[in-house]
């Protein structure tokens, strides 16, 4: 199996660039049975080594819209969640620390943006305030080891956070950004909180990055024609990194993007380059010290197998995942097993949502 390296002092300099061998440490496929083609997996969790939770989306064949998918790891097996109870056409985000602090938002069928809590069995809606006012979208949730839970959305034409313990809630200040779109909130180690995105900017939009301390700052914009930030991990204030895709200019409908990856060193935007030029970076995941470590991506010109970055030291290194039951998968994210020296990650077995593809997930082992 070979690998591209690509190299870049933390914090300053530009990328540089060659080539190197890689050889896949660990991931293994791990079978996620049971979901009606097409079907894919957006997010996942991990609580512990014996419970972990998945969610996406299945059905999407001819017509129609599809409906929510969830999975649940019980230690030795994926299992899929009966959601025949609710009425979603797809969970977009999950996060959990236990069988009883676990929460996924999704995309409403009608006017209605679900906020589900984990009773242990399945997930179950739960109220919060602005439900089913209309404009009013959850995308993103983060739950703290204080069980604390942040939503990242909109609500009243602007991007905002949801806060709260499961029995109250509170929206907050409205980001103080023009034409936001937020994807992803994630909890800093020192509890801050940050959100990421893209906004408006010229004829297309640029990545967004935010961090919220009882007030928002927002960092400058992450140029590009069309780049969107789909996933951060803010090490510290002045260590952050933020991975996405640059949909870039023109092309054929369909048309791949570009892979971004940008490091911040609490004044500037440095640039990364990935080890591969077509493709997507979805997910970033920490080791046990908070170091920023693996990222899951997709690489257009070789999708043979998974595409990672992993930390190697100051550099990214291109790592190939395994051989196995699919022939072109995807990845949408990564995260750590808690208590552990593994990672999850999720996906779908073929890059594009359309039947056969089927719910996809992979483990490393050290």
């Amino acid at each position: 199996m070979t690998g591209v390296l690509s190299g870049v002092a933390l914090g300053s300099g530009p990328a540089r660039a060659a080539a190197s061998a890689a050889r896949a440490p660990g991931w293994q496929p791990v079978p996620a049975p049971g979901s009606t083609p097409a079907a894919q997996l957006r997010r996942i969790a991990a609580a512990s080594a014996q419970l972990a939770w998945s969610v996406g989306e299945e059905n999407l064949a001819g017509p129609s819209r599809g409906r929510a998918l969830a999975m649940v790891w019980n230690g030795s097996a994926w299992t899929k969640t009966d959601l025949s109870h609710l009425e979603h056409s797809r969970l977009s985000d999950v996060s959990g620390t236990c069988a009883t602090s676990a929460w996924s938002v999704g995309v409403p069928t009608g006017t209605a943006s679900p906020l589900l809590r984990w009773d242990g069995t399945t997930w179950r809606a739960a109220t919060f305030p602005g439900q089913g006012e209309s404009g009013v979208r959850l995308d993103g949730v983060a739950v703290g080891a204080d069980r604390q839970v942040w939503i990242c959305g909109t609500r009243g034409g602007a991007a905002r956070l949801l806060h709260g313990d499961g029995r109250q809630w509170r929206w907050l200040d409205p980001l103080p950004v023009t034409g936001a779109n937020l994807y992803r909130v994630v909890i800093a180690a020192s509890g801050e909180v940050w959100v990421s995105g893209d906004q408006t900017s010229g004829g297309g939009w640029a990545g967004l990055v935010a961090r919220w301390n009882g007030a928002w700052t927002v960092l400058p914009p992450i140029t590009g024609a069309r780049l969107g930030v789909s996933d951060l991990h803010p090490a510290a204030p002045d260590d952050v990194w933020a991975v996405g895709t640059d949909a870039g200019v023109g092309g054929p409908p369909g048309r791949p993007g570009n892979p971004a990856l940008s490091h911040w060193d609490g004044t500037a935007w440095t640039r990364v380059q990935p080890g591969f030029t077509v493709g997507a970076l979805s997910g970033i995941a920490a080791d046990a010290q908070g170091r920023a470590t693996w990222i899951s991506g997709w690489n257009y010109q070789d999708q043979s197998r998974t595409t990672y970055l992993r930390r190697d030291g100051d550099t990214w290194t291109v790592v190939r995942g395994p051989a196995g039951p699919a022939s072109a998968p995807y990845l949408n994210d990564v995260v750590p097993i808690p208590g552990t020296s593994g990672y999850w990650s999720a996906g779908m077995t073929r890059p594009v949502p359309a039947p056969p593809t089927e719910a996809y997930t992979e483990r490393f082992e050290a």
